[in-house]
């Protein structure tokens, strides 16, 4: 089954639903390794996603998406905002206007959005950022595209918490966590595990 505007608005309604049940542990992720305000951000800023979506209705996947995506750089400070902005800024230009997405489209919108937060954050896989998650998601999308796009982005999803668990011995190379050293390693990073959350929340209940 393709996705439509129903599921891709009824997926921003379950990141924001997952973002609030997980707010307290990524805020206590962000606290060993950073400033301790990712989960406070990435909360208020699928909230206002949430209510922007109810005042708006958009039209098609694309407007949802760009929808999102004005609303987490407006609201959302620190770094998550630019990085999760872009990434569905991205995304939204890569549907366009299309009614619905199929399953190659969705891997197309994957490596879209994982463009968008290395162009804006210049990490790279390794650096122990999100792009650790995203990537392994993005190349398990686009080995998924014969599928539907539900067991696409569960494929996806398992990939990016793969990814994320990962990146527990590595040593930060971007953001505030590189300011550690050697003393980041042995922490999850916080924005690869809000990314395995987000990519399950679009994962979940996808038909």
């Amino acid at each position: 089954m393709a996705c439509t505007t129903e599921d891709v608005v009824a997926a921003l309604r379950r990141c924001a639903e997952v973002i609030s049940e997980h707010r307290d542990e990524l805020v206590e992720l962000d606290r060993e390794i950073g400033d301790a305000d990712h989960g406070e951000n990435l909360n208020r800023g699928f909230a206002a996603v949430v209510s922007a979506v109810d005042s708006t209705m958009p039209e098609t996947p694309g407007a949802a998406l760009k929808l999102a995506a004005t609303t987490l750089i407006s609201k959302v400070g620190g770094a998550a905002g630019p990085l999760y902005g872009t990434a569905f800024l991205r995304a939204a230009t890569t549907v366009g206007d299309a009614a619905e997405l199929d399953a190659p489209m969705v891997a197309k919108v994957l490596r879209a959005a994982m463009d968008g937060v290395v162009a804006r954050g210049k990490a790279e896989q390794g650096d122990k950022t999100m792009v650790d998650a995203l990537h392994p998601a993005v190349l398990a999308a686009e080995s998924a595209t014969e599928v539907p796009v539900g067991e696409l982005l569960k494929a996806a999803a398992t990939a990016a918490s793969e990814g994320a668990a990962a990146t527990v011995p590595l040593v930060a190379r971007k953001g505030r966590a590189s300011y550690l050293g050697e003393r980041s390693a042995g922490h999850l990073d916080p924005g690869a595990r809000s990314t395995e959350l987000l990519l399950g929340a679009f994962a979940g209940g996808q038909r």
